[in-house]
Formats: C-alpha cells, structure tokens, sequence
C-alpha cells in the first residue's frame, strides 16, 4: 500500500505530514524510521499526523514522533506546519484562531496568513520533573566541562546554556552530551542561546531523537523563558536560527508564551515502500 504525504518545514525544521483524519495512524517505529531516512527515503525531523480530536474543546489533534521512531509531546515548528495544512485542506480560514490538540495537550494557533502562524505556546515550567530532570544542581559534567543550565519545560523537555558565542568550538560535542545526560530521565532538548541585544538572541539545538536542527520551535521558547525568568530580556524577543527567526512574546509568570512564524509547503509526495 502507498502512504500520501505533504512535506513541510518552519524556518529549515522540516516535516512529513500525514493526513490521518479518515483513517487512523498506524505506522510502526521501523517505518517511520524508514520514511526518516535522508538517502532511502523521504527524511524528516519530526513526522506530524493530523487526526480527529480526542477533546471536544478542540478542532483536531496531532501526533508527532521523532525521525528515530521515538514519540514527543510537542513541536512549536510543527503546529504551525499543521495549521497552515489544515488552511490549505479548507479546514481553517485566514483570521481564524482554534485550539488544536497535541499530546502535551490543548494549544492555540491563530492563523495570521497562509503561510504565517501564531502559537500560543502555554506558560512555560520551570519545575524540574516537568522535564524529567533530578533537579539536585544545575551544573552538569559535560566531558571534562561542567556547564550551567535552565531547565523549562513547554511540553517537552530543554536544557538551556547561555554562551557568549554559539559558535563555540566545545558546541558540538555538548549538545548530544547534553541530549543524553542521565540526570535527565527521558532525555532533553539542548538549546544553545547568545544574547545579541535586549530583544535579540541567536540559537542553536540539539533535539532528543533527531539531533541537531535548523530550527526548533520549543527550544526558541525554551530559550526565551529562561533568559527572561533570568532578566536578561524584555517581553518580546527575536530569535535567529541557523534556518530562519521566529518572534516569541511572554510577559511572564502567569501568562501564555506566544511563538509566530512562517510554514512553509514543500511537495506533496506518495511513500510506496511501505
């Protein structure tokens, strides 16, 4: 049996999008890998199905699993990729806002243009088992380094280091170090932040089960809510990735954190090695 697919990307993080709304996803952890794959097949950081909601308060729900298989809770890229399908489906119009429903449950997206989106992304935790993490010291052994970290969930897990220069040369070998570190229990996404300006931040990530990303739109929220709890930066910030810049605005505690940003469609494509 073939499988159809819309490929798709927010600022360089890139998707396979399935359309599960009349039959339901039933892919194995081998064939998503397989689909995954950048040289035998289609190659993605995330896979997204779009299905019928599990909330009545919710116009659909998504799924979204890593190029390894693995399942995630959320993918601030990925929702807005999601909402810009469901635009192009004729489910969602232009102007309008929904709740659409992920596994770390119900988020809003407000549709700004065909290829722009909004996000209303949750109040971000700080709570160290939100994200799975021991929570006894913020300084982890990276190798022989001992590195500072933030820790804030927003539905899934980030670990934040704040660096005079992303361009670090010790960077690539801390961020899957990071990814896997022990004191993390399910793993963690690791952001990489240098504050350019009061309102300006560039970023680089190393994600759990795809590792590293032109772009990651939870880690840019990650990123922000931290150096903001940290009064490093104002309430609305840029954040530039190696794939493109995103806006996040979070006036703080007590309040949602909102991430806009383009969606953009590549091809639509059929797998047939399935």
């Amino acid at each position: 049996m073939s499988l159809r697919f819309s490929k798709m990307h927010g600022i360089g993080n890139d998707f396979v999008v399935l359309d599960c709304r009349q039959q339901r996803f039933a892919l194995s952890e081998a064939q998503i890998r397989a689909i995954a794959d950048r040289r035998t097949g289609v190659g993605f950081d995330q896979l997204l199905s779009v299905e019928p909601a599990r909330d009545p308060s919710c116009a659909f729900y998504y799924g979204i699993w890593n190029a390894d298989g693995s399942a995630t809770g959320q993918c601030g890229n990925g929702v807005r990729c999601v909402a810009a399908w469901l635009h192009r489906a004729g489910a969602l119009a232009i102007g309008d806002t929904v709740r659409l429903e992920s596994p770390s449950g119900p988020v809003a997206v407000k549709l700004l243009a065909a290829d722009r989106v909004a996000v209303d992304m949750g109040e971000p935790d700080f709570a160290p088992a939100a994200s799975g993490f021991d929570g006894s010291d913020h300084r982890l052994g990276l190798g022989s380094d001992r590195v500072e970290i933030g820790v804030v969930s927003m539905g899934n897990p980030h670990a934040v280091v704040h660096l005079a220069d992303v361009a670090d040369p010790s960077v690539p070998a801390w961020g899957p170090a990071l990814t896997s570190h022990p004191r993390f229990a399910h793993g963690v996404n690791a952001g990489f932040v240098q504050k350019l300006t009061h309102d300006h931040l560039r970023l680089k990530v190393h994600e759990r089960g795809s590792g590293w990303t032109l772009a990651c739109g939870t880690g840019a929220c990650a990123a922000m809510a931290v150096l903001r709890q940290r009064g490093e930066v104002g309430q609305s910030v840029q954040v530039d990735l190696p794939g493109g810049t995103l806006q996040i605005d979070w006036t703080g505690p007590g309040h949602p954190l909102w991430m806009t940003g383009p969606a953009a469609f590549v091809y639509e494509g059929e797998w047939l090695n399935h």
